[in-house]
């Protein structure tokens, strides 16, 4: 059995044309990184749109009419409210801490 031994006629330095298919899939993976990077960079300005908008602080207190005991709080922009064992809404200004307006809870009929 006679081997036989192939040698390459092409040079080792010689450099090949790029194939189409990968110069599209360089632009490809170039476009989507810039794509990434904005999406990553409007994430956080939107972050720190949100979180920078600086509201009145809320009272350190929250004086309630004598007699009210409070179950839930939620707040607003420049308001808060309180509701009470007694279903009422009390609404408050959160700058001056007045109340702004009380609301009685009808029960279901």
């Amino acid at each position: 059995m006679v081997m036989q031994r192939f040698v390459m006629d092409t040079p080792e330095n010689e450099t090949l044309p790029e194939p189409p298919q990968l110069r599209f899939l360089r632009l490809l993976v170039t476009v989507l990184t810039g794509v990434m990077i904005a999406g990553i960079v409007l994430i956080l300005a939107l972050i720190w749109h949100r979180y920078n908008n600086a509201r009145a602080p809320l009272p350190e207190v929250i004086t309630l009419p004598a007699g009210q005991t409070a179950t839930a709080y939620t707040q607003g922009a420049d308001w808060y409210a309180v509701v009470t064992e007694g279903d009422v809404i009390l609404i408050f200004d959160r700058a001056s801490g007045k109340l702004r307006q009380e609301i009685q809870i009808q029960p279901a009929p």
